[in-house]
């Protein structure tokens, strides 16, 4: 990481261009309530793109003089950047990419203050506001595109990965692209970024020219999972849950690479979403996939999902090893599926309406001491129910190794403790402890010291 500063005023690119004074001064404010902490912290991870750290808490210490500055002029905005990375910057000018997902930080961070201070904010208490209001943001976002049949493939994995994971996940990347899909992941390095680089290679090949490439963060992970530089259409959600639902609204098939507690959680969600009843002729095709290497990984996870959730949870998905061209052929002959079906029930292509998200998947986790020792992680509940409190439980690991409230709490009071029943403690933590020795909680090079306990439940 570059860590020599550099000032600079900067022009919108991309979105965003006039802001009212309310607006202003509300990304001036760094009281309660206020969005300049927010904006600062955003903005800071955008310039760290390629950063070979996922310390949160390291970079916003690194750049501690850090900052910046909103300039109102006649015809607009100006963003004032003081002792900013100089990576983000070419001969100084700023790197055009990062500027447009510097104005996309701003965008939705403006966008999503007014709504929620609005008359619609009281209506996000509701299960049907929380997607409205994401509906709202994406829609603002221009990822919407009206007339595009069903194209795009949501990709998930970790961001700390070997070069031969990212390789792999690189040519499945370039085989989707080959066919003409598009490419969205939670926008970070790793298995965030190869398909997105695979795809653009295949792009190129075809001469798409209007590849898309979707990157969908919130502020607590932003920091640690910096944009990559291929993104072209960067999103930022609230938190963690509506970047969970926005994945599988807007994506119209899901892929899996090898990861860590991150991967995890995504793949509790999305289980533990598609078990809902009303969802269950849902089509939603679902591959988890890795080269040769990652059998052993895979069969890992199947026997996760097996013991805790069940068999059906694990009849929704599809485990290809080592063959990138069957995903794609598979994925790109689901999108045909989800595009009859979609047709015949009358549901947009860009969203998908129709999927029912239980509103325990829904309310924002904050994870803390407290509430992480009080998840009620046993078999006395329905298993969708099972799925959320285990997602919770990864969310609140993810917290204490990369976002910086989540390392401060751990620093200050020792590990999260997760107790349970012992039935499900075990293979929970047999798969923690496989991520541990795999190096895939942390980047390569980074000590790990874990954020969590195991706790058996006291009889």
């Amino acid at each position: 990481m570059d860590y020599q500063p550099i000032n600079a005023r900067v022009s919108p690119e991309g979105s965003l261009e006039i802001l009212s004074s309310q607006e202003v001064n509300s990304l001036k404010d760094d009281g309660e309530g206020g969005l300049y902490r927010l904006f600062r912290q955003c903005a800071l991870a955008v310039m760290n793109s390629g950063s070979h750290t996922d310390d949160c808490k390291a970079i916003m210490e690194t750049y501690a003089d850090f900052d910046i500055r909103l300039v109102q002029q006649p015809r607009g905005i100006k963003v004032e950047l003081i002792n900013a990375p100089a990576a983000a910057f070419v001969d100084g000018a700023m790197i055009r990419g990062m500027r447009e997902n510097l104005f996309s930080v701003l965008r939705d961070i403006v966008y999503t203050h007014s709504i929620l201070t609005g008359p619609i904010g009281d209506d996000t208490s509701t299960s049907a506001g929380i997607t409205n209001l994401i509906f709202q943001i994406l829609r603002n976002a221009g990822l919407f595109l009206q007339g595009h049949q069903p194209n795009i493939v949501v990709c998930w994995g970790g961001h700390s990965i070997s070069r031969e994971e990212y390789d792999y996940s690189k040519e499945v990347g370039h085989q989707l692209g080959l066919r003409g899909l598009n490419v969205c992941t939670g926008c970070g390095p790793g298995a965030m970024k190869g398909p997105m680089k695979g795809a653009t290679i295949a792009h190129a090949k075809q001469r798409e020219k209007n590849g898309r490439y979707i990157g969908i963060t919130e502020p607590g992970i932003i920091a640690a999972e910096a944009p990559n530089p291929i993104v072209n259409e960067l999103v930022i959600m609230p938190d963690i849950e509506k970047r969970l639902e926005s994945f599988l609204r807007v994506g119209h098939g899901i892929i899996v690479f090898p990861g860590g507690a991150g991967t995890a959680e995504e793949i509790l969600y999305l289980l533990g979403v598609l078990m809902h009843p009303e969802n269950r002729e849902l089509p939603f095709l679902i591959i988890f996939t890795g080269s040769a290497e990652n059998a052993d990984y895979f069969q890992m996870i199947d026997d996760f999902v097996r013991g805790t959730l069940g068999n059906e949870a694990a009849s929704r998905y599809r485990i290809i090893i080592d063959d990138p061209v069957q995903v794609a052929r598979e994925m790109k002959a689901g999108m045909e599926v989800i595009r009859e079906f979609r047709r015949r029930c009358q549901d947009a292509y860009y969203f998908n309406w129709l999927l029912k998200i239980d509103p325990v998947f829904q309310q924002p986790f904050e994870p803390t001491h407290d509430s992480m020792r009080a998840l009620a992680l046993h078999r006395n509940q329905p298993v969708h129910l099972l799925a959320s409190t285990l997602r919770r439980a990864f969310s609140g690991i993810v917290a204490g190794n990369v976002k910086e409230h989540g390392i401060r709490q751990v620093e200050e009071r020792g590990p999260f403790e997760i107790s349970g029943d012992a039935d499900i403690l075990e293979p929970l933590e047999t798969l923690l402890t496989t991520f541990v020795q795999q190096h895939r909680m942390k980047l390569p090079g980074s000590t790990y010291r874990p954020s969590y306990r195991i706790v058996p439940r006291e009889s």
